[in-house]
Order: C-alpha cells, then sequence, then structure tokens
C-alpha cells in the first residue's frame, strides 16, 4: 500500500493559495487516478484503489496545515502502511514557481504542516515532493505570502510544477523512488 499526502487548508478561503499547492496536487490526482476523495475520517478526506498490484490511498488533511501529522497518522496506523510507502506534497519558499524536488528524507525547514508529521511520526525518513512557491518580496510577511493566491504570471508555472508532481506520482506507483527522484530531479 501508499499513501499520497497533499498538505493545505480546508475551504473556499484557501483555494488557490501557495500553502494549499499540495491539496492541488491530489485534486489532479483524483481526476488523472480516478481516486474519488469519497472518505471522510481521520480528520480529512482520503479515496483509494488499487493501481497495479497496489492499494494507492490519496489523503488530504483537513486538519488545517500545522496539525497535519493528526490526519496522516490515523490513516496511516488503520491501514498499516510502512513510513516507507508514504509520499507527502506540500509547498516549498526556497523553490522558485514551477520547480518540485523529491527527497526521501530531511527536517521540516520551517514548515509547520511537516514539523507535525515529523512530530507525529517520530521521524524525518518519509518521502516528498516540494513543490516551489517561491519567496514574498522584500518587507512582505511570510503568513500573508503563503495564505496569498499566485499571480497570474506565476500560475502558468505553477500549473507546471502540479503536473510534473502529478507525473512523478504516477511514475512511483510504478518505479522506485530512487527512480523518480533521478527522473524528477
Amino acid at each position: 500500500m501508499k499513501l499520497v499526502v497533499g498538505l493545505g487548508n480546508p475551504g473556499p478561503k484557501y483555494d488557490g493559495t501557495r500553502h494549499n499547492i499540495g491539496f492541488e496536487v491530489i485534486d489532479r490526482l483524483e481526476e488523472s487516478l480516478n481516486i474519488p476523495l469519497d472518505q471522510s475520517k481521520f480528520k480529512g478526506v482520503y479515496g483509494f484503489k488499487r493501481v497495479g498490484d497496489e492499494k494507492l490511498f490519496l489523503l488530504k488533511p483537513l486538519t488545517y496545515m500545522n496539525l497535519s501529522g493528526e490526519s496522516l497518522v490515523p490513516l496511516m496506523n488503520f491501514y498499516k502502511i510502512d513510513k516507507e510507502d508514504i509520499l507527502v506534497i506540500y509547498d516549498d519558499l526556497d523553490l522558485p514557481p514551477g520547480k518540485i524536488r523529491l527527497r526521501e528524507k530531511g527536517s521540516h525547514g520551517g514548515h509547520n504542516g511537516i514539523r507535525s508529521i515529523i512530530a507525529q511520526l517520530g521521524t524525518e525518513e518519509f518521502k516528498r515532493i516540494r513543490v516551489g512557491i517561491g519567496r514574498p518580496v522584500k518587507g512582505q510577511a511570510v503568513p500573508d505570502y503563503v495564505l496569498g493566491k499566485f499571480h497570474n504570471d506565476e500560475r502558468v508555472e505553477v500549473d507546471g510544477a502540479v503536473e510534473k508532481a502529478v507525473e512523478a506520482v504516477e511514475t512511483w506507483t510504478k518505479s522506485s523512488f530512487k527512480n523518480v527522484m533521478n527522473q524528477y530531479n
């Protein structure tokens, strides 16, 4: 079994914001893989289906970003999904819009959603796809920036990054994560 988690904040107020890029990737995966998020439990919405010889789960935590681990870990424990089979998708200030970076482990880097997952899992060793959102302009507060919407000129690049992340997840259903990293990094 594999679990793909996209981080974001619930509600229409946050749709299209930089912090919700993980939700955007899950929404695209829901369409492309035909996995409806029709289950509501574990403080999130999720769905699953057999892809190849494994069950693939998609999860959008509804805990708000800073408590993401409170949704991921109960679902993981209930379905007995190994930590090695978790992939978390989230926004990254240190990457320019349109870039993605895949890693097998790492610190939270100041990202509170990842901080929550690390605290709940008890490890930094889980797969991730970081999607670049760029840095705020000088003088703009980070919370205002990440909760703001993309500018029109960024949107094209971000849509491309979302598509690359979707392709990377789809490739992971058929290949090792190391191969996926080599292909998409």
